[in-house]
């Protein structure tokens, strides 16, 4: 499955998701988020201490 965002996506400090997720803007992973799946973005993907697990 695909997330699609016309803005900028934060995932909050120890949250969990999952799929592909595609961001005009930028992406921000904060403290303790883990990803299954892809983060896509045209500007920036930011991560801090995360877990991401391609599919």
């Amino acid at each position: 499955m695909f997330w699609q965002v016309a803005g900028e996506l934060v995932l909050g400090t120890i949250s969990h998701f999952e799929d592909v997720i595609l961001s005009m803007t930028g992406i921000t992973l904060q403290t303790g988020t883990t990803l299954n799946g892809r983060a896509l973005a045209q500007t920036a993907v930011i991560l801090d201490a995360n877990t991401v697990t391609k599919p």
